[in-house]
């Protein structure tokens, strides 16, 4: 990762760390943004698989549906 993506990474998951949003999510964000593999199918839930989703297509704007 380059500096503006570390910096665009870090700043989405302050948002949603403060925003209240379910971790699982955040998580799945995370993995999906580096280009980590995805859980094992057993781990896997709703909110990760969304997350995972959104992070690999570098989108932050819909956490909103999974704040706490």
């Amino acid at each position: 990762m380059n500096a503006a993506e570390m910096k665009v990474y870090y700043n989405a998951v302050d948002t949603m760390e403060k925003a209240g949003v379910d971790p699982e999510y955040i998580q799945g964000w995370q993995g999906g943004y580096v280009h980590n593999p995805e859980r094992e199918e057993q781990r896997v839930t709703d909110a990760y698989s969304a997350g995972y989703e959104d992070g690999q297509a570098r989108n932050a704007d819909n956490f909103k549906a999974w704040v706490k």
